[in-house]
């Protein structure tokens, strides 16, 4: 692997106007990385890295590369793009373990955070290295959010996140677990308490369903819950998936890890909306590709379809009257999801979009002074590196807002 990695490196063309920057959502200084690391400095590339995205290990193994960073690469248009994944991947590994944690003298300031997913803990790392007291409270037992409990285990190491739990630790990040805010605890409470500021990352938890009948049926699951604990799931040999974006492809891939034989995924048209490396994977790995499938019901049998026409230009034009029983064990939903409501009920004055995400201001201040909101919450579901380059403006703007203070 070490091999192969230093000749990608060797690949690189150091381009002035480096494309494949621009492909970044967080503007990662790739040329710079990979010379540190053809140097051999290692540290010194961790740390920039690190610094840009404190989470560069994790988007590393989980971005959607062909469409940011190597997508972008200007060898990619006449030959294989430098896989810039593999050399952030080996980079951040080492500097996770050697990093020296720095922080600021405490500035007085304290601030909340829910949500412990990546938008969060960019925030609680930002606030902490400045010198604030910050506590990150979550649902959950563990930290992570999304990366922990809606990305496989073998997409994304739990080990990893683990490591991330002692260094935000010993940034002096305290973490409340299994805690809800908006339950026994609301926002207020925590400005009663002290905190100053207070910053909401509680992603998108709540299931989107199809509103079609036998989606209550004991074998029908959603795959936000289903990713987050695939072992308590019992789905049988036959499985169906409806919806092929990239969490169907987690779903499908999850399911043949844990027993399934036949696993197919469903999409009404021929669209797919998975990345291409994750719709591959799945195949390779087992799952089938049905398309022109509208669902209609869903039977204790498995779900009921309407079998699209299409045109030659791969538009549906039309149905066929006999509608196609498939025979599944389990049917899993995966048509993405939308945020949960707790904290709208429970915090006077706090506002949402009509699907439910917070609103804020340029500098990620919701509607209710003091509280901020970035990742999907406010966006709806996006991805790690995105989360995490709102989340870096939305610390300084809390940063000064305290300072004002």
């Amino acid at each position: 692997m070490a091999v192969r990695i230093v000749e990608e490196a060797n690949r690189c063309l150091q381009c002035k106007r480096p494309l494949c920057q621009k492909g970044c959502p967080v503007s990662t200084n790739i040329p710079e990385a990979i010379r540190l690391f053809k140097e051999g400095d290692m540290t010194a590339a961790g740390e920039m890295l690190f610094e840009n995205n404190p989470f560069s290990l994790v988007c590393s193994m989980v971005c959607n590369h062909e469409a940011q960073c190597e997508g972008h690469c200007v060898r990619g248009r006449k030959e294989t793009p430098v896989h810039f994944s593999a050399i952030e991947t080996f980079i951040s590994d080492l500097y996770l373990d050697r990093m020296i944690v720095e922080k600021k003298e405490p500035n007085g300031h304290r601030a909340a955070v829910i949500g412990a997913g990546p938008a969060g803990l960019t925030v609680a790392m930002k606030l902490a290295q400045e010198g604030c007291a910050v506590t990150v409270f979550d649902s959950k037992e563990r930290i992570g959010g999304v990366m922990r409990y809606g990305i496989p285990e073998f997409r994304l190491p739990r080990t990893i996140l683990d490591r991330y739990a002692r260094r935000i630790e010993e940034m002096g990040v305290k973490f409340r677990a299994c805690t809800t805010i908006g339950g026994a605890l609301e926002i207020g409470d925590l400005f009663r308490d002290g905190y100053e500021a207070v910053f909401v990352g509680t992603g998108v938890w709540r299931p989107r369903t199809l509103g079609l009948e036998g989606e209550s049926f004991a074998n029908v699951h959603f795959s936000v819950d289903y990713l987050s604990d695939p072992s308590a799931f019992d789905l049988g040999e036959n499985v169906a998936v409806i919806g092929v974006g990239n969490s169907g492809m987690d779903v499908a891939r999850t399911a043949l890890r844990h027993g399934a034989r036949h696993v197919r995924m469903f999409a009404r048209t021929k669209h797919v909306t998975a990345s291409s490396d994750e719709l591959a994977y799945a195949q390779l790995e087992g799952a089938e590709l049905v398309f022109g499938k509208a669902v209609v019901k869903i039977t204790e049998e498995g779900p009921l379809f309407r079998t699209a026409i299409f045109d030659e230009n791969d538009k549906v034009v039309g149905y066929e009257d006999e509608l196609d029983q498939v025979h599944a064990d389990s049917t899993i939903i995966a048509i993405s999801q939308g945020p949960k409501n707790k904290l709208l009920l429970t915090t006077p004055g706090l506002e949402c979009s009509d699907t439910g995400l917070l609103l804020t201001d340029e500098h990620g201040m919701t509607t209710v002074d003091g509280v901020f909101a970035a990742g999907d919450v406010v966006t709806g579901s996006k991805n790690v590196v995105s989360a995490v380059a709102v989340a870096k403006d939305v610390a300084t703007a809390m940063l000064d807002y305290m300072a004002g203070k």
